[in-house]
């Protein structure tokens, strides 16, 4: 009988911590989230729009987002998939965008060698403190490129034919953010 009072007492108090860090857990925000939701602050969202981006099963749209929020201003490369429920939408950030772009000739030039070694399966892939995702996968000897948009969802993933264009459109970004910087 004591065994089982003790085992009780052990799982109630479990029970009640668990739920204690459950109330302090903080949500994450993504960079686009912080930057503008502060509060007391007056926000402004400029868009401009980039061509849209052909993927393999739908076309993306693409634009660069200003925010100013007081007295400060980001720059935010904006790919937005309309979905049948929701319209998931990577936000990345100029300095992650050059990371990015970094990283995306990097996995270029891995891919060929990757096909060469015939893998049941291999995934190699780039992700931003957001959750933003670029990358391929190789099975079957062949490669296809993919770009998670969110960290969390459905109806996220877009698979793209020609990873050529994709990183036309980033640098394309990049350059329109860079030119929006020397506008002030």
């Amino acid at each position: 009988m004591y065994k089982k009072i003790m085992i009780i007492a052990v799982l109630v108090s479990g029970n009640f911590y668990a739920q204690e860090v459950k109330k302090d857990a903080k949500t994450i925000e993504t960079k686009m989230e912080a930057f503008a939701s502060k509060t007391g602050t007056i926000t402004k969202f400029t868009d401009v729009k980039l061509a849209n981006l052909k993927t393999a099963y739908e076309v993306t749209e693409a634009r660069v987002r200003k925010v100013n929020s007081g007295m400060n201003t980001s720059y935010f490369f904006q790919i937005e998939k309309t979905g049948k429920y929701s319209n998931p939408t990577a936000s990345i950030e100029y300095s992650d965008l050059i990371e990015v772009i970094k990283a995306l000739k990097t996995l270029m030039l891995e891919m060929d060698k990757d096909i060469l070694n015939k893998p049941d399966y291999l995934e190699n892939k780039f992700v931003t403190v957001d959750g933003f995702q670029i990358g391929y996968y190789v099975s079957k000897e062949k490669a296809t490129w993919y770009m998670k948009l969110e960290k969390y969802g459905t109806e996220n993933t877009v698979f793209i034919n020609d990873v050529t264009t994709i990183d036309s459109a980033f640098n394309e970004a990049k350059t329109k953010i860079e030119e929006q910087k020397n506008k002030k």
